[in-house]
């Protein structure tokens, strides 16, 4: 999987169509690309002879050799995950556990479910111990970082259960903005997918990270959630994950997020 870097590393002969034929150091790019999964060996080739690839936004050439942990491998437009030991998965954290690490009291967290994968995850964001649902866990540290400051705004889709039957009026109101405490927040895209019986299910779409946010927000306009469920962040959706489980991402998913956060090149 790629890592976010700056390509021209010291040692390494430069990318992009000045390597000299005969430096041996490097692996060479069809190879990388088919070992990433984009095709077989000459289909790699047929993508590179096509002028389709770019090694640190530079175009590429056949028999060109990278380094696969720094350089910046480009395929029409969407970067290729080629490093080496970085992970990427999709968990669906149960209510009740903590979005840390580990626990010093013996909680039940998302380290408990990852405790086998031998890299060094992190949490991306959090999901508070009450909330449900998808949350991501990688050892990207550039990609982490990018996904969750407020200036990429990268979108979080939930499932509220809500008191009340919401309507219109709560689709408005979150789509012009709730003032908190902490300032006003604003939902990208709002639903109301059942209302009945004094209970709603509301669909929401925000690119804030504060604390409790969702909560907070619905609180305001008197819908106290119940039941938050996060189905979505950025275009990595949950999907069918059951609760305590969690999958890797593919590839294509990966090259996703990169675009999401503007890590194309």
């Amino acid at each position: 999987m790629p890592r976010p870097a700056k390509g021209g590393g010291a040692g390494r002969a430069p990318a992009g169509g000045e390597q000299d034929e005969t430096d041996l150091s490097g692996v060479r790019l069809q190879k990388v690309l088919a070992a990433a999964g984009i095709g077989s060996r000459r289909a790699c080739e047929e993508l590179i002879g096509a002028g389709r690839v770019t090694v640190n936004g530079r175009p590429a050439r056949l028999g060109l050799r990278i380094d696969p942990e720094g350089d910046v491998v480009v395929v029409d437009g969407s970067r290729i995950p080629t490093a080496s030991g970085l992970t990427y998965v999709a968990l669906h954290k149960p209510r009740g556990t903590l979005s840390t690490m580990s626990d010093d009291r013996g909680r039940p967290c998302v380290g408990d479910l990852v405790a086998d994968i031998s890299a060094p995850l992190h949490h991306v964001g959090r999901l508070d111990a009450d909330s449900e649902g998808l949350l991501l866990l990688t050892n990207d540290g550039a990609l982490s970082h990018r996904l969750t400051h407020p200036s990429f705004g990268v979108s979080k889709t939930y499932l509220a259960e809500v008191e009340g039957n919401a309507g219109r009026g709560l689709e408005r109101a979150l789509k012009a903005g709730v003032t908190l405490e902490d300032g006003p927040v604003k939902a990208d895209s709002v639903r109301v997918l059942e209302a009945v019986g004094g209970r709603s299910v509301v669909e929401l779409s925000i690119h804030e990270g504060r604390n409790h946010v969702v909560r907070r927000a619905l609180a305001a306009l008197d819908f106290p959630v119940t039941r938050l469920v996060r189905t979505a962040v950025g275009p990595i959706r949950l999907g069918d994950l059951k609760a305590g489980k969690r999958r890797y991402l593919q590839q294509q998913e990966v090259q996703s997020l990169y675009r999401d956060v503007d890590m194309t090149s």
